[in-house]
């Protein structure tokens, strides 16, 4: 297939672009290379899937393109921003796209209560201009990365699709949120085929700088004080890379149908009558955040200097995924036990400082 991966200079986008050129589908990635995080980490993955930061700099145009020297004529890279809508709706009319994996996103709970117009402008116009590149095209089917941020204050544990997810904690999940019901309304009138997958607190090699693994990692090595916020009463269904790729790839070839048996009398909100449907990928074994920080040190050999501080806005206490759907539908669970995801995380992290 000729897939479209967006956010492919990111962490999951990096992952997922590997295994599916691996697999010898065609791949096209864009990315805005934005300075969310430090944008060398970024390069550096693209550099991996042969895109130098030399060629990305020479592009004369927006409709230019870098092809990749790891995987030729199989991976090519466009610099765009995806709320540029003149310049995705010339992407998409050109490449004619079989599948899109929409993973190009304003990321971070937190800082969405401090920027909110940024997460406005990414994650609900940006993510508009995908359906409509969709729509316009038809595109066959369309997985987007949605939250588990998209249950907010919901406590019922474990989470589970058909759960209400009315509630968001943060704007960030308020936006995923928003995306699986701009999703529906695009699945119900246009019968886009539309999957949205609810990622569990994703970690790995060349993860992002700003999530709580690295940042426990660089402080313990610099031995330097880790905040732990809400005092350490946290738990996160911390969800290893390879898992999360697994899971997308398993659901490429598998677009939803509508649900013979929905019942808009008692809704089901994991489904619809409409080619639609929502799916967690998670560990399904939430890890205690102090849990999480103890395999840290014991990997390190170094004791952790510990700054216990208060509920941040926009945190939830806890995360917990029921992923029986998933396993219903493709046979796959997420089944990584932490300690190896830990330990592989870590490996990485010392290869990337010598």
């Amino acid at each position: 297939m000729k897939i479209l991966v967006t956010g492919i200079a990111g962490f999951i986008g990096y992952h997922l672009a590997v295994r599916l050129a691996d697999e010898g589908h065609t791949v096209i990635g864009l990315d805005n290379l934005n300075d969310y995080y430090d944008p060398r980490l970024k390069l550096k993955r693209l550099d991996l899937l042969g895109i130098s930061s030399e060629d990305i700099n020479a592009l004369q145009h927006t409709g230019d393109y870098v092809e990749s020297t790891v995987y030729p004529r199989q991976l090519r890279f466009y610099k765009i921003d995806i709320t540029d809508e003149e310049d995705i709706d010339r992407l998409f009319s050109t490449e004619k796209f079989d599948t899109v994996v929409h993973l190009a996103a304003q990321a971070g709970a937190r800082d969405s209560v401090i920027h909110p117009r940024k997460y406005i402008k990414s994650n609900i116009e940006g993510f508009l201009n995908i359906l409509e590149g969709c729509r316009s095209t038809g595109v066959r089917h369309l997985i987007y990365a949605s939250s588990s941020s998209v249950y907010g204050l919901n406590q019922s544990m474990p989470f589970s699709e058909s759960d209400s997810a009315s509630h968001p904690a943060s704007l960030y999940g308020a936006t995923k949120r928003s995306n699986e019901l701009m999703a529906h309304t695009y699945s119900h009138l246009y019968g886009l085929p539309t999957t949205g997958l609810r990622f569990f607190t994703v970690y790995g090699p060349w993860g992002r700088p700003d999530m709580a693994p690295s940042l426990f990692v660089d402080a313990i090595l610099r031995g330097e004080k880790i905040n732990v916020f809400n005092n350490g009463d946290q738990l996160r269904d911390f969800t290893y890379i390879d898992d999360i790729i697994t899971g997308i790839i398993s659901i490429i070839s598998l677009p939803p149908t509508p649900n013979p048996h929905w019942d808009a009398s008692a809704p089901d909100a994991s489904t619809s009558s409409a080619p639609y449907r929502v799916l967690n990928i998670g560990s399904s074994n939430p890890t205690r955040l102090m849990d999480f920080i103890s395999i840290i040190q014991k990997i390190l050999g170094k004791e952790a200097n510990i700054k216990l501080m208060p509920k941040q806005p926009g945190d939830v206490k806890s995360t917990y995924s029921d992923t029986g759907k998933l396993k219903s539908l493709t046979g796959f669970s997420p089944a990584t036990p932490i300690e190896a995801g830990v330990k592989s995380f870590i490996d990485w992290k010392l290869s990337m400082i010598k």
